[in-house]
């Protein structure tokens, strides 16, 4: 598989009919008309891609999310979440929209065009913006995901890091986004389906993963290919999945190795570039269209998926089966045949892998669950042959080698004056009186004296302030160390862009000192607080410019109720409960 890039054929970029029905659109334009539309781009405003973004505009721009010409407009966005459907009833479940701040909008003039680009400036489309509108965020959180709950990541995406106008157009692609890992592994959908009809593949079951795969997957998947008289088609999504997950390095050398365990030309393995939703049934029947799209013929639906776990209340956001139900229940017009699949179990009484409806009361059943892989991984603990095969192990192995310290980052928060610094040096002083790992503090003050010199205290740039900080956070995550952070932070969307970066490398504790206003200005010694009241200084925290609580944080102290001792006692004792100290 991994020649399939030199073994395609040129294909002109119009909409080519896929071989099981519908019309897939290639966004690019012919290269002359490509180079020309890359000079002119360079006078339009310029927009740079956040990853989620540049995600939707790579399979926009490919076909992959055909038929979509561009980011929904008011109608197609209206009847997306009321109906699954575009305006013209076409079936499509998830709004795909390109979502701005309202100043960025403003600046727009009427059928404005936009040079839409990647974190290094480099233009790959551009945006002919048709309409620009506010969007509901709690009724599409609702409709999409069905909650509010911040406990889903999409919904904490949707509602604390997603701006609040959208802008919807049709687009015209100038160049493909640069990949430089696993080039030979991505494919668009021209591609893979000329790859299909060269190697005479016509009924191809898409397998969708955002995982590491085990013998459980390989059963499950062998399974599904024989049941249909299908070959197989490995596709994992690459984008952006859910925070905490493997990152796709390992993931993908892991779906590398397996490969070589299934028959001779019977398997393929081709990476996704997808922003998953975690959007549970709706995300499902997305799925099956993304994999029509790019040629197969069958999709594999298992047990909860694409489904983010539970919610706040310990319960599943979606039921098992719902995406099954969901999908069956659009089986004609889908135009690719569903494979409804049961969880896959080990029998070790029969030395075999079972689907779960097939197991009777004799079979001993044994799972290793995610946790349990991950406590074997750190201890060095061996990993059965029966759950997983020893080269993907090797490479787990490599990735999260046995007795190494993960890194974390402490996020202190709260209004000025609530203790948070000093509370944060406590804890420092336990950490370095207890262990020897490497701790860096990012304290407010002295961050906005050395890393954020020259912001000011607008919103804008205090969300770039807590960014930056999460970005240093997550370097010194990265690489195994602790890192302490104690700025006042009161937004609610930049707290949690910061979580999300650390969270890509460790564990993120946002601890929030909750001390009351009254006790804060009490303790004011610099006056500020009265400055603020009197009108002296604007935008205050507290005063005249929010604080937004945290809906959830790991940890909430009080600092009118403990002393410095006591409430930093509370947050080790936390710290070593969790295995971090």
């Amino acid at each position: 598989m991994n020649a399939i890039a030199a073994e395609i054929v040129s294909a002109e970029h119009d909409a080519l009919v896929p071989p099981h029905g519908g019309v897939l659109r290639d966004l690019y334009l012919p290269t002359a008309e490509a180079e020309a539309l890359k000079r002119f781009s360079a006078s339009l405003p310029q927009r740079t891609l956040n990853q989620r973004q540049l995600c939707d505009l790579e399979l926009l721009l490919n076909g992959g999310f055909s038929p979509l010409q561009g980011f929904l407009g008011r109608a197609d966005y209206d009847r997306v979440l009321a109906d699954m459907r575009l305006a013209d009833g076409t079936l499509w479940p998830i709004p795909i929209t390109l979502d701005v701040s309202e100043a960025f909008a403003a600046s727009l003039s009427a059928k404005a065009q936009i040079s839409l680009n990647d974190t290094q400036g480099t233009p790959l489309a551009v945006l002919t913006v048709e309409e620009v509108y506010f969007p509901d965020h709690i009724a599409e959180a609702r409709a999409v995901f069905g909650t509010t709950d911040r406990t889903h990541p999409g919904v904490a995406e949707l509602l604390d890091r997603t701006g609040p106008v959208y802008l919807g157009g049709t687009l015209q692609g100038i160049q493909q986004p640069s990949h430089y890992d696993f080039a030979s592994l991505r494919h668009s959908p021209r591609h893979l389906r000329e790859w299909f009809r060269q190697h005479g593949w016509h009924r191809i079951v898409a397998f969708q993963t955002r995982n590491p795969m085990h013998r459980a997957h390989r059963e499950l998947t062998l399974r599904a290919a024989e049941q249909v008289g299908a070959k197989l088609l490995i596709q994992p999504s690459v984008g952006r999945t859910k925070p905490g997950d493997v990152d796709h390095y390992t993931r993908v050398r892991c779906y590398r190795a397996l490969l070589n365990h299934y028959p001779k030309d019977h398997a393929a393995l081709s990476l996704l570039p997808l922003a998953m939703r975690m959007g549970g049934p709706r995300e499902a029947l997305w799925h099956a269209i993304i994999r029509k799209n790019y040629g197969a013929s069958h999709f594999i639906v298992g047990r909860d998926h694409a489904g983010p776990g539970n919610d706040t209340n310990g319960r599943p956001f979606y039921d098992p089966y719902a995406a099954q139900q969901l999908l069956a229940a659009h089986r004609d017009e889908l135009g690719i045949e569903i494979v409804p699949f049961p969880a896959m179990v080990y029998a070790a009484n029969r030395d075999t892998y079972l689907p779960q409806n097939e197991v009777d009361a004799k079979d001993e059943v044994r799972d290793i669950s995610g946790t349990e892989l991950r406590r074997r991984l750190h201890s060095g603990e061996s990993i059965p042959e029966w759950f997983t095969f020893p080269e993907v192990v090797n490479i787990l192995r490599e990735r999260h080698p046995a007795n190494a310290r993960e890194g974390f980052a402490l996020f202190f928060t709260g209004l000025s004056g609530s203790g948070k610094s000093t509370l944060a040096q406590a804890v420092l002083a336990r950490l370095l009186e207890t262990g020897s790992r490497p701790v860096t503090v990012l304290d407010g003050d002295e961050v906005r004296r050395h890393l954020s010199k020259g912001l000011g205290f607008s919103r804008e740039d205090r969300d770039a302030n807590i960014t930056r900080i999460g970005y240093v956070a997550s370097e010194v995550v990265r690489h195994g160390g602790i890192a302490i952070c104690a700025p006042i932070a009161p937004y609610a969307g930049a707290r949690d862009e910061a979580r999300q970066l650390v969270q890509a490398h460790g564990r993120f504790v946002e601890i929030h000192v909750s001390t009351p206003l009254e006790v804060c200005e009490a303790r004011d010694r610099k006056g500020l607080y009265a400055a603020a009241r009197a009108g002296k200084i604007k935008g205050f925290t507290g005063i005249d410019d929010p604080y937004e609580t945290p809906a959830s944080p790991e940890l909430r102290v009080d600092t009118s109720q403990r002393t410095v001792t006591d409430a930093a006692d509370v947050v080790f004792a936390w710290l070593k409960s969790e295995g971090l100290a």
